[in-house]
């Protein structure tokens, strides 16, 4: 499923502590804690936040001694919950260039999410847990596995998460762009 994106994410009602621990105990080990500040811009030749429901992003990621390029479309295009996303990334050498670029093109700054991410591998998926500026802490499970459908890569995200025995809030359908912003997309 190279260039689509499954994932899910929710305020996290357990400590994360004894979710780490669960995850260690089933044989799952801690990436180093990265920050990544995420600038999201709007393309001058169509108005990502015109639609009823956002269904694009552009973003630079400067990440620790990193830089990349994302282009995220959310699919069913036309529906406010969305279930997985067309996702084109590249590193960049210079992100500062890059923004130079966007701006020359007339793309405009929409807004910059700052966030400290620590990613746990396990079972093919990724569990992030995020603390983002001024909007709390969060967690993910992004699938990193073997699916031949989205319908599957839901299916194996959603047995994982039954598996872990975690308090979760409700599912959020927005990403940190949208809640930067204020848009609810539900």
């Amino acid at each position: 499923m190279q260039y689509i994106e499954v994932e899910q994410k929710f305020r996290l009602l357990s400590s994360a502590d004894d979710l780490k621990a669960t995850l260690t105990a089933r044989g799952a080990k801690p990436g180093a804690p990265t920050r990544q500040v995420d600038s999201y811009y709007n393309a001058p030749h169509r108005d990502f936040l015109a639609a009823p429901t956002i269904s694009e992003w552009l973003r630079v990621r400067v990440e620790d001694d990193s830089a990349s390029l994302n282009f995220k479309r959310w699919h069913p295009l036309d529906e406010k919950v969305k279930t997985h996303c067309d996702e084109y990334e590249t590193v960049v050498a210079d992100a500062e260039a890059v923004r130079l670029t966007l701006a020359a093109l007339d793309f405009t700054p929409l807004t910059v999410v700052d966030k400290v991410r620590e990613e746990w591998q396990l079972d093919g998926i990724t569990v992030a847990f995020d603390t983002v500026a001024s909007l709390g802490a969060f967690i993910e499970f992004e699938f990193k596995g073997e699916a031949d459908t989205v319908e599957q890569a839901i299916d194996q995200i959603q047995q994982f998460i039954d598996s872990l025995d975690i308090k979760l809030g409700d599912r959020i359908h927005a990403g940190y762009p949208h809640m930067a912003l204020g848009i609810d997309p539900s």
